[in-house]
């Protein structure tokens, strides 16, 4: 489910932060404009906030998933769209091809034009906030009104803090792969090499059902400690 999707994506973000700034000085000297700042504070929360956005983004092949009412009619109709497109819900944007298509996308419209950037991060945060459960029950354009407003406040805050996004494209890549490796581990799989047929399932179909009651009672708990836990040890000073 939504929630499950975006603090996992969270969670592997805050993971595999200081694997990323270490690239640079380890195997990829180029790579350091792009992952140098992912471990300031302000950077690794904003990181972390856009990756669990992300990591909603394959959803949006579904009318009915989270994803597709956080701004109301926009999400929708954009998410009936794409269903089409992509020939339905777990083909084409449940993908490593998707993954990467994304990133490297956002990573060059994010250098080339600085406004599309701010409109993509914009909608990171919003879809991270609004599949945490922010909203009002019931309610889909009261939900959208404030979602809007909290995530205009997130990303003021974001600008008044001077964070910058040069590893935006990373965290999309990385949030979109997520949910895509999470799926792999319910009953259904995802078509992960997908336009190649065949998905990718748990063997011995032990895949687990979503929304049942080991994803309400048991993981979405555990990753949010796990939020919690990889947050306080990133941003604990170092002795």
């Amino acid at each position: 489910m939504g929630h499950s999707h975006s603090l996992s994506g969270a969670v592997v973000w805050l993971g595999v932060a200081p694997g990323l700034a270490a690239l640079p000085a380890v195997i990829a000297p180029e790579l350091a404009p792009v992952t140098a700042n992912v471990l300031s504070p302000t950077e690794l929360i904003a990181g972390a906030l856009v990756c669990a956005g992300a990591a909603m983004l394959p959803d949006l092949d579904h009318p009915s998933a989270t994803i597709a009412q956080t701004f109301g009619p926009v999400t929708y109709w954009l998410s009936r769209g794409v269903n089409f497109i992509s020939g339905g819900h777990r083909h084409a944007t449940h993908s490593l091809l998707f993954a990467i298509a994304m990133g490297l996308g956002v990573h060059f419209l994010a250098d080339a034009y600085p406004i599309g950037r701010d409109v993509v991060v914009v909608l990171m945060v919003g879809l991270a906030l609004r599949a945490i459960g922010i909203g009002v029950p019931g309610k889909t354009l009261t939900s959208a009104a404030v979602n809007v407003f909290l995530t205009a406040g997130v990303f003021t805050t974001f600008y008044l803090l001077g964070v910058q996004y040069a590893w935006l494209g990373v965290a999309i890549g990385v949030g979109c792969l997520t949910h895509v490796f999470g799926d792999c581990m319910t009953e259904h799989g995802c078509p992960v090499l997908w336009p190649i047929k065949g998905r990718w399932v748990l063997p011995y179909k032990i895949g687990f059902k979503t929304g049942k009651a080991f994803e309400q009672k048991i993981l979405a708990p555990a990753l949010s400690l796990a939020v919690v836990a990889l947050l306080c040890l990133r941003l604990m000073p170092a002795a």
